[in-house]
């Protein structure tokens, strides 16, 4: 279940971060300043990773999931958030 919940907790806030209202601006911003930030903020597979190594770093103050520390786990969790994150993002994009 665990792992589960790190998937969906993922993918939830990489659409957030890549296609939510909330961050449009903060988006734009980011994409006149930096070509390389430009395109990480718009890929859900990009976004995906780092939302994963994010999630990874603070998963001892949840209790939804818990990894051990470790650099494996980093790499790991990244990039099984960013695959499930951009197949998610496929599977139910704006158009349903």
């Amino acid at each position: 279940m665990e792992l589960l919940y790190f998937i969906l907790v993922a993918f939830g806030m990489t659409q957030i971060l890549v296609y939510g209202s909330i961050f449009k601006n903060q988006r734009i911003w980011i994409k006149q300043k930096s070509d390389w930030f430009g395109k990480l903020v718009k890929c859900p597979m990009c976004m995906g990773f780092w939302v994963g190594v994010f999630l990874f770093g603070i998963n001892g103050l949840t209790e939804l999931f818990n990894f051990e520390y470790n650099y494996i786990n980093i790499l790991l969790l990244g990039s099984l958030s960013s695959g499930t994150s951009y197949i998610l993002t496929t599977l139910f994009g704006d158009n349903g």
